[in-house]
């Protein structure tokens, strides 16, 4: 593997890595950057909870409360709607206006599982029905079934609003995804919502450049893992002269910004508190520079995620709330100094989330 100059691209240990992908994620230091525009360079906040954008937006940015991700929400300036890897993310009114066009392709895969319950149904028709009825006013997601039942009795319930998910940008309207607040799913679309006209998707190097900004630096595989997409490849060679390259552990070929952050991997990371579902644990085809192969497949069991420990910018353990006790739950053995630092950022997190509420802190048994 060589660079365009015909030299070896330099190796990145998992280190140098680990700390890379940490400064462009704002886990490093925390920014001084609005939740909006955390939003934004993040490229979305995987939601499939009310509470984990919040928690993530907590150990990342300086001064978060979490009326800050909530009054841009009921402002209109940031939604919930499925995106990346056909799940649920907090996106701006323009990354939901056009990140969604980019992977409609993914949207189309998924719809072809449901087929033998759209036997007959005319799927563009069936978008324009579900844009109306959803336009006219939000609606839960059985309601939005129940209508196009009346157009097509004989198909399958399950398939028809899975295909109407597909076909359309739907967002979760307010209450729904506000901090503190409850509410069934509602939804309408996306141009219907912010008032704006439907938008070309971006170019798909316009999202390379985002992704590597927040991400890398990263293989062609990390990011169609991120975005869950194919054939991403020619992107990244149109690329190439404006980007550099490094060879990983393993000798796969990464790519990255120029001018993109790339700290000492000595860099001291301090312990973070992340949600389930965090995307900086789902963005890499290799996961080694955030998760210790020792604990592989510990962050999860069967489709759900646990909310994860960083300590030295790596996965070491998991972290719940129990009424009103933090407990935390290691995969090994604290130093005392560890566990100082890992109570102090504790307290922090749920000052900044639960203001006014007294917590205790529980280590827990170590998970062997």
């Amino acid at each position: 593997m060589t660079t365009s100059a015909g030299t070896a691209a330099p190796a990145l240990g998992t280190r140098a890595l680990n700390r890379a992908t940490l400064a462009r994620q704002a886990l490093l230091r925390r920014a001084p950057m609005s939740a909006e525009a955390a939003v934004a360079h993040l490229v979305g906040l995987q939601a499939q909870n009310v509470k984990p954008p919040y928690y993530a937006l907590a150990a990342r940015l300086d001064g978060f409360t979490p009326d800050d991700l909530s009054q841009a929400m009921a402002d209109r300036r940031v939604a919930r709607l499925v995106t990346l890897r056909s799940t649920i993310h907090t996106h701006t009114a323009d990354d939901c206006l056009t990140l969604r066009p980019l992977v409609q392709a993914a949207r189309d895969r998924e719809l072809t599982a449901f087929r033998k319950g759209l036997v007959g149904v005319d799927l563009d028709r069936l978008a324009v029905i579900a844009r109306e009825l959803v336009e006219e006013e939000p609606r839960t997601m059985g309601r939005l079934r129940e209508a196009l039942l009346a157009e097509w009795p004989d198909a399958d319930p399950r398939a028809l609003s899975v295909a109407a998910r597909c076909r359309l940008p739907l967002v979760q309207v307010t209450p729904r995804g506000l901090w503190g607040r409850s509410g069934q799913v509602e939804l309408t679309t996306a141009e219907h919502w912010f008032g704006l006209p439907s938008r070309p998707a971006p170019a798909p190097d316009d999202t390379v450049l985002r992704y590597l900004a927040a991400f890398g630096p990263a293989s062609v595989r990390d990011m169609q893992t991120w975005a869950g997409l194919t054939r991403l490849r020619d992107a990244f060679e149109r690329l190439r002269p404006r980007l550099v390259t490094f060879r990983a552990p393993d000798g796969t070929e990464l790519f990255d910004l120029p001018d993109a952050p790339r700290p000492d991997p000595d860099t001291p990371a301090p312990p973070r508190f992340l949600p389930e579902f965090d995307n900086l644990l789902l963005s890499h085809a290799d996961r080694t520079r955030l998760v210790p192969p020792a604990y592989k497949g510990r962050t999860w069991k069967k489709n759900q995620a646990y909310r994860v420990l960083l300590v030295d910018g790596f996965v070491a353990g998991l972290w719940k709330t129990e009424d009103d006790v933090l407990v935390v739950e290691p995969f090994a053995r604290l130093t005392r100094a560890e566990r100082d630092e890992v109570a102090a950022e504790g307290q922090r997190m749920l000052a900044t989330t639960h203001p006014g509420t007294a917590y205790g802190i529980r280590f827990a048994t170590v998970r062997g």
